[in-house]
């Protein structure tokens, strides 16, 4: 009797269900169609800000970008698709700076995760929302994102030279100047232990022995005791 009344419990729940999804169905047969006239109106069609169809280096009004060749946006990609290729350039105070030669990336095998994105802690990248990539070969869908020439390291003032050169022979002053303390104080630790050494080789001058005290049963009679003795 249960097994019965399960079966057409079942049964009504399942039928119940359909009408649900062909209510549905019949709402979108009675629902007026828009049809997307595109491309045709690709000058009027609207795409969110948020979507997100190809990565992109933000530049600014004079051709700049903030991208520092970090590295982490390459590290941080799942799928291998971002690939930087760094140089190493002299700055103006003579030390070595990394830049960023080029910003390869594969739109073919991106996964539109935004790692790269939210990762930057310089905030150079963001995703476009330009739809329009379809490409015949796959060779076109890998990117040089950095396209404009990278700039050369701005020449210094003579005001920032004065001060590289100032800094630089405050350096050398200071490195020279510890080097004369370390060296003063070797000597100085030196004379110190050449002094203990000849204090402790210093000849001991030779004295007197002296004599041990005898008892005075031990001692020689004096002519007096010997005159007692005799009489």
């Amino acid at each position: 009797m249960g097994s019965v009344k399960d079966y057409f419990s079942s049964l009504g729940s399942g039928i119940m269900s359909l009408l649900k999804g062909m209510q549905v169905t019949g709402k979108e047969f009675i629902t007026p169609k828009i049809t997307e006239k595109y491309p045709e109106d690709r000058e009027t069609v609207h795409v969110p800000k948020r979507f997100r169809a190809i990565l992109e280096l933000k530049y600014d009004k004079e051709g700049n970008h903030k991208c520092i060749a970090c590295g982490i946006c390459e590290r941080n990609c799942p799928n291998g698709t971002i690939s930087l290729t760094t140089k190493m350039v002299d700055t103006a105070d003579g030390k070595k700076k990394r830049k960023l030669d080029k910003y390869m990336y594969d739109l073919g095998s991106c996964t539109f995760c935004q790692l790269c994105v939210t990762s930057c802690p310089q905030d150079a990248l963001e995703f476009n929302n330009d739809f329009e990539q379809a490409v015949f070969t796959r060779g076109k869908l890998v990117k040089k994102l950095n396209y404009l020439p990278e700039k050369e390291e701005p020449a210094p003032s003579p005001e920032q030279l004065a001060k590289i050169q100032a800094e630089r022979e405050a350096k050398i002053a200071a490195a020279k100047a510890a080097a004369a303390a370390k060296k003063a104080a070797l000597e100085k630790a030196e004379k110190i232990e050449k002094q203990e050494e000849t204090q402790g080789e210093k000849p001991v001058t030779e004295q007197t022995p002296v004599k041990p005290a005898q008892p005075e049963s031990a001692q020689e009679p004096t002519p007096e005791n010997n005159t007692d003795k005799n009489s």
